[in-house]
């Protein structure tokens, strides 16, 4: 789920200090494209930049890498250090700060990090470099990916003669563009047969992003956006078959722009969300030195699986398309809600777990309050003629009541990641608005994203809503039962992470079906060594005897901390529901097990063979 972001400036620096009084034009939107995606990656960040035309012996690359939370502060406040070593008005003027300042340049590339191989470090920190002595070999690279098959594409690059330095989807990436990136370079350079200037100009000017692309990409299993810079000014993005990973572009006569969502690039270029295009599965957005744009199909789309959990959590709220997706996720979950409640809305307050439930939750409201007024339609509709108007007045002022009961301690909650004295502290992440409902009468429904482990709401929410004394606490995701890994881009690896996985095993051992689990495990470990194109999902099968209510139910009963007084109910959106609210986005495997690579079901065959052997490995 990481971010990235690339900015390609059409013009010479001379054009933006003159139009925007700064040469930093294209440095400052790379800021605020990284910035504004802060939310995709806050274990690390990286950015680099190329230079146009520079003479030999002049660096025309520059790369800076920085770890932790602050990385993006961190990152630029490095590179402006640099700048302020020197004269203001030499560091203003875009001719000399070209030739001598680091990241004065036309070609921009930045990537926030979120982790899912557990490998720590600034070397594995983008944008990736990958140095030759040739400009158009040189090669950049950063994106938003996670291959399910490295094994297969290490073994590859090995068999070639290579001899890879690290065994991560990042490195081989590299190192298999890399491959094809030299061999077209010296095709061309057989072509010409000889070693001139000239003859760099035309490799430079002839070389076929898209038939690099094509050629290494093939063999890879999972989702990516992938963004590249080369030494000599060419650039690209490009998108996963599958339409897995996001990206989104916008361009103009001044200014190519990539991004991993939508509204960062409107509220970065002050654009309208129909200007702003997104890259089509199996796509290539190359921009050549001379600045020509191409959108090349490099590879056909595939079954189409864009990652639904983008749309549920991960993505800013603020694309047009998602706020009325998560809207309609909560909207959906009217009727379930109010069987849990037996349609008592009188007595019942609706509340949210902050912050990112938040668009659910008023879709929710919307939901209620739609019930609620055919309700006093029918009321009003049946009694007309024996109301006053005061009393039709009463029943029109009748509405849902809504509190904000949840109150996060975001402060806190860094402090308590610390092992030591976990479990008690994080009983106090959340604060609670006392007097918000009524004692022992009123029922608190409230909303979250998406359940995953259950842990903070075992060990801190449930208990902490407790002290309100409600009749009842309902719990509602607006997001199906997780149920199986992500190997795509979320870090969501292990079965045991799981409380839908937990709850099923659990109700297999109570109804007398171990069985299953042991058959999963024969037929699952049976697949060992098969080629990945001939992996079943054989997990499916442990969910198979119950219904959603009754894994709803036990998850319940799991997450309910003893001693609670309230009776507590957990209710999930369904995967029907899921694809009504986000009609593009089917990607659902971590719900449903339908994984669209067939390296998919070989993570989750793995994921249960270490389950069952006790092991903390990861399944990718």
């Amino acid at each position: 789920m990481c971010g990235i972001a690339m900015v390609r400036l059409l013009k010479p620096l001379e054009h933006y200090h003159v139009k925007y009084g700064t040469w930093q034009y294209g440095y400052q939107k790379l800021y605020l494209l990284m910035e504004k995606q802060h939310n995709r990656g806050q274990e690390g960040a990286g950015m680099a930049s190329v230079k146009l035309d520079m003479p030999p012996g002049k660096e025309y690359i520059s790369r800076e890498r920085a770890l932790g939370a602050q990385a993006i502060d961190n990152l630029f406040a490095t590179v402006n250090d640099k700048f302020a070593k020197y004269d203001k008005d030499l560091v203003a003027d875009p001719n000399w700060a070209k030739q001598h300042l680091p990241f004065a340049g036309e070609l921009y590339m930045g990537h926030l990090r979120y982790s899912t191989t557990g490998k720590e470090g600034l070397s594995y920190v983008h944008p990736f470099l990958r140095r030759n002595n040739w400009r158009s070999r040189n090669l950049i690279l950063a994106g938003n990916f996670n291959l399910t098959n490295v094994d297969e594409l290490f073994a590859k690059l090995v068999s070639q003669g290579q001899h890879p330095r690290d065994y991560s989807d990042t490195f081989i990436m590299l190192e298999q563009l890399g491959y094809f990136l030299d061999r077209e370079v010296q095709h061309l350079y057989d072509t010409y047969n000889e070693e001139t200037e000239s003859t760099t100009e035309k490799i430079e000017n002839e070389l076929n992003i898209a038939n690099i692309l094509r050629k290494a990409s093939p063999t890879w299993d999972g989702g990516y956006s992938i963004c590249g810079l080369l030494g000599h000014g060419d650039s690209f993005v490009f998108r996963d078959p599958w339409g897995i990973r996001p990206a989104f572009y916008y361009v103009d006569d001044e200014i190519v722009v990539v991004a991993s969502e939508r509204p960062v690039i409107q509220t970065t270029l002050n654009v309208d969300a129909d200007q702003v295009k997104e890259l089509l599965p199996g796509q290539a957005i190359i921009t050549k030195k001379d600045g020509r744009v191409i959108l090349e199909q490099v590879l056909e789309p595939k079954k189409l699986a864009p990652c639904s959990f983008e749309r549920i959590y991960f993505s800013r709220g603020s694309d047009t398309d998602i706020y009325k997706e998560r809207k309609k996720l909560g909207e959906l979950l009217t009727d379930p809600i109010l069987k849990t409640i037996n349609y008592d809305v009188d007595h019942t307050v609706f509340s949210f777990i902050p912050n990112t439930a938040e668009v659910a939750f008023y879709g929710m409201f919307n939901g209620i309050q739609d019930y609620m007024i055919e309700k006093k339609k029918q009321l009003i509709s049946e009694q007309k003629d024996a109301l006053s108007v005061d009393e039709i007045m009463d029943i029109l002022h009748h509405r849902p009541r809504i509190e904000k009961v949840a109150i996060k301690d975001i402060k806190l909650r860094t402090f308590i990641a610390q092992d030591a004295g976990r479990n008690d502290l994080a009983a106090h992440v959340y604060d609670i608005s006392y007097g918000s409902i009524v004692p022992y009468q009123d029922n608190l429904v409230v909303i979250d994203d998406s359940i995953v482990r259950g842990t903070t709401l075992k060990q801190s929410i449930i208990k902490i809503l407790d002290r309100l004394n409600p009749k009842k606490i309902v719990i509602v995701s607006s997001s199906p039962q997780i149920r199986y890994p992500d190997c795509y881009g979320i870090d969501m690896s292990r079965m045991s992470e799981f409380i839908a996985f937990k709850a099923a095993i659990e109700l297999l051992r109570e109804t007398g079906r171990e069985n299953i689990i042991n058959d999963v495990y024969k037929k699952s470990k049976a697949q060992q060594g098969l080629p990945k194109e001939e992996v079943v999902n054989y997990v499916q099968e442990i969910y198979k005897p119950f219904t959603d209510k009754e894994v709803s139910k036990k998850i319940a009963e799991m997450l309910t901390p003893k001693g609670t007084k309230a009776e507590v109910e957990i209710v999930f959106q369904d995967i029907a529901g899921l694809h009504k609210a986000c009609p593009d986005h089917h990607g659902d495997w971590y719900f449903s097990g339908n994984y669209p690579t067939p390296g998919g079901n070989r993570v989750v065959n793995n994921a249960y063979i270490n389950y069952i052997e006790g092991k903390d490995n990861r399944s990718y």
